[in-house]
């Protein structure tokens, strides 16, 4: 499954699609953002995975602080999304059904977007 992610540059609103047509945001086209682009820590923000033939076990090694965290983790498969979500204090840590090969994602609300394909 082709995913795109847009961020608004004005409010800072994320969201995905899976066609090219524009997504208005404040106004304004909302832009595309790519995973593993911002100067970051890699190790901090990219998804870690233990799995077996019926689940995914996703972990980022992550801080959950009032103004730093991860504010989700998503697991995109041929057919699925599937998305957990996380306030400060909250472990980020999310456990889906394995549908085979998938990317996983985690968004930082100050490092923007981060993946790791999964076999």
């Amino acid at each position: 499954m082709k995913i795109k992610f847009l961020k608004c540059s004005i409010c800072g609103r994320v969201t995905w699609v899976f066609d090219d047509e524009p997504v208005m945001c404040c106004g304004k086209e909302m832009e595309e953002i790519k995973p593993n682009e911002v100067d970051a820590s890699f190790e901090k923000h990219v998804p870690q995975y233990d799995k077996n033939d019926e689940s995914i076990i996703v972990n980022v090694n992550h801080v959950m602080e009032e103004n730093h965290y991860i504010k989700w983790i998503m697991m995109v498969s041929e057919n699925d999304v599937d998305l957990k979500e996380f306030k400060p204090g909250d472990k980020p840590l999310a456990v889906f059904d394995y549908k085979g090969p998938c990317t996983l994602y985690s968004y930082c609300n100050l490092h923007s977007l981060w993946s790791k394909e999964v076999k």
